[in-house]
């Protein structure tokens, strides 16, 4: 189970897509504001933001980068869910650090599937983080 915040201003879309991630035993909060999402990405420290392109308030991707330059919040797994298909929208997006990007219209399993894979795949990253941060602490310091 992970707690979502999903970010999208199209109201079926969102529905939708939340009953499916519910229905697959995640958590998921809904903004349709891309500052208002902002806000609550960095208060509320979600395990995963989904986030659609074009956003009243502040673009997708702009969120996307504000979120990968702050310490706390950064390695947070970012899915795209766009209807913007063009190579320029989908290489911003994974230059901004999105760790996946799906085209509108979407499969539903589908959807699901990415974004477990993408939970576990940061899940494991970050196992790995954490034992690689606790084996350093336990060496002693250089001697220069």
């Amino acid at each position: 189970m992970a707690r979502i915040i999903y970010v999208e201003d199209d109201d079926i879309v969102a529905c939708v897509v939340k009953q499916a991630l519910t229905e697959a035993g995640h958590v998921v909060g809904i903004i349709d504001h891309g500052s208002l999402a902002y806000d609550a990405i960095v208060f509320k420290h979600p395990d995963l933001i989904l986030l659609d392109c074009s956003l009243p308030g502040m673009k997708g991707v702009e969120i996307l980068r504000r979120v990968r330059a702050i310490p706390e919040i950064y390695m947070t797994p970012i899915v795209m869910l766009t209807a913007l298909a063009d190579p320029v929208d989908i290489d911003a997006a994974i230059e901004a650090g999105a760790n996946d990007y799906i085209v509108k219209p979407i499969d539903l399993v589908d959807l699901i599937q990415r974004i477990d894979a993408v939970l576990a795949n940061c899940l494991y990253k970050s196992k790995v983080f954490a034992r690689l941060s606790k084996k350093l602490a336990l060496t002693e310091p250089l001697k220069v």
